[in-house]
């Protein structure tokens, strides 16, 4: 990934874009990531609790006289040659179980990769395959796997028709599918439509809602900034005697963060402090200091950080990760040098989030080469890279002007079987705008259109400034026409 080759005439990105079976060069990752490390002027403190625990002997089991064989005694009748497993007919048994339909096997076993790998359209494709069978039976546990893949990939039309089919194969629904089934629309932001949900659980005395239900669409609520409809929320749990845990209250805790509202904010860690059921936990702290890690406030970051830690709660994995990548968005390699090394030292893992952290850095910057150098790191380490991991390094070599190397990034996300949701053409399209290849440009944005991958206001925000930048008056006139229509549709992320 290193080498250097001329910039083709065009990025040919869409092509690079679907897995293929061609052969990629092998790539070498033998360096490492070299952090200078310098005394920060701001301490972390981790508490490290150690626990001595005795193991408790193993009771003997009491075996009955010429139950356990070594201990049968030398007079009994008891026959050795009765003892030998019938191995032939063992085997004969599991030959014929293995013959047994392999050719479901093979299948289901794809359709579970599918969902393992985060493939909703290939899971559906081979679900569908299945369901013709006869001899198939889906339980709802399949059902379930589907509902949630679909919601997370942003397609909630098609996890409402995969809830119907289920229904009209005579499953009853639970309130953990319907659960799940609003999640998808939550997902989406199509907040009216999981209220509908929510009325029909009501409706169903076997499905009604929980307070994981609830926080789900209060989720939703605040991050729309429909806090008039979180109010409303709160006032039917407590009509239903369910009381708000803490993940409920980090949630509220975190929207009234983002709109400003932090009166508010604290007003609900407070009252977290004084609750019984919803004390505040390491979330809240990773919740607070992300929030104002994100706005870039990294003095009032690191003195809710000294809170929290007066408050007896211990930070984890996350919350580091959240402190590195706050440093690395306000270009303090130092601290996040830093950072790291406690990591090390407390033997906190690093993890994906962790590198990607330090990737985004670097890719801000269009810092190609420290980039590289974290990626190779973090491959070398056994790490497996997810689909933030090579939108940060398409967006990197992009701001570094390297676009020769965007395609092969591509290629390698494809050989990866990186899943290609929304963020990641987002990512090539801005590549795209970058190198000012608007043909290819569109050729991507077609073909996330073609994938059923439901473009966002990002999408569309990035097209228009591209074609803005040329003069392009006609080209902004379709675009907005187009993000229109996919609205009224609901085929846009909001």
């Amino acid at each position: 990934m290193s080498s250097s080759a001329p910039p083709p005439s065009s990025l040919s990105f869409s092509s690079s874009l679907s897995s293929s079976s061609e052969n990629y060069r092998h790539l070498h990752y033998h360096r490492c990531i070299h952090y200078r490390i310098i005394s920060p002027r701001f301490l972390f403190r981790c508490a490290i609790t150690s626990a001595s625990s005795v193991a408790a002997p193993k009771k003997k089991k009491i075996w009955r006289q010429g139950e356990y064989p070594g201990n049968v005694p030398e007079n009994s009748s008891f026959d050795m040659k009765k003892r030998r497993t019938p191995i032939k007919n063992i085997k004969k048994k599991l030959d014929r179980k293995d013959n047994l339909n392999p050719w479901v096997k093979t299948v289901t076993e794809a359709l579970s990769d599918s969902i393992n790998t985060k493939q909703w359209l290939r899971a559906l494709e081979v679900f569908e395959m299945l369901k013709e069978q006869p001899f198939y039976q889906p339980k709802e546990g399949t059902y379930m796997k589907l509902i949630v893949l679909l919601g997370r990939s942003g397609q909630p039309q098609h996890a409402r028709k995969v809830f119907n089919t289920m229904i009209e194969e005579g499953l009853e629904p639970t309130a953990e599918l319907y659960t799940a089934l609003l999640a998808a629309y939550c997902r989406s932001n199509l907040i009216d439509e999981a209220f509908k949900i929510l009325d029909q659980m009501k409706n169903l005395p076997f499905c009604q809602p929980d307070v994981y239900t609830f926080s789900i669409l209060i989720k939703a609520c605040v991050d729309a900034s429909r806090f008039d409809l979180v109010e409303s929320l709160y006032e039917q749990m407590g009509e239903r005697s369910i009381t708000p845990n803490t993940v409920t209250q980090n949630t509220v805790l975190a929207g009234y963060g983002k709109v400003g509202k932090f009166d508010q904010m604290e007003k609900v860690l407070l009252g977290m402090l004084d609750s019984s059921t919803s004390k505040p936990d390491v979330w809240t702290m990773n919740t607070i200091l992300s929030l104002f890690g994100n706005m870039g406030h990294v003095e009032t970051m690191e003195q809710w950080y000294e809170k929290f830690r007066n408050f007896g709660i211990d930070p984890e994995t996350r919350t580091f990760n959240i402190l590195i990548g706050a440093y690395g968005k306000k270009k303090m390699y130092d601290k996040m040098s830093t950072v790291m090394e406690y990591m090390r030292k407390l033997s906190f893992p690093w993890t994906t989030s962790t590198y990607n952290n330090v990737i985004e850095a670097f890719s801000d910057v269009g810092d190609a080469k420290n980039m590289e150098y974290t990626f190779d790191q973090m491959r070398a380490e056994g790490m497996r890279a997810d689909t933030k991991t090579f939108c940060c390094l398409i967006r990197g070599y992009a701001n570094g002007g390297l676009f020769h190397k965007v395609i092969s990034v591509v290629q390698l996300a494809g050989k990866l079987e990186i899943p290609e949701n929304t963020s990641f053409h987002n990512a090539v399209i801005y590549a795209c705008a970058k190198a000012d290849d608007l043909m290819e440009m569109e050729r991507v944005f077609k073909r996330m259109k073609d994938q059923q991958c439901r473009p966002d206001a990002t999408t569309f925000s990035m097209m228009e400034e591209a074609y803005k930048k040329e003069g392009m008056n006609d080209k902004v006139y379709d675009l907005e026409q187009e993000k229109q229509r996919m609205l009224n549709s609901n085929m846009i992320f909001v």
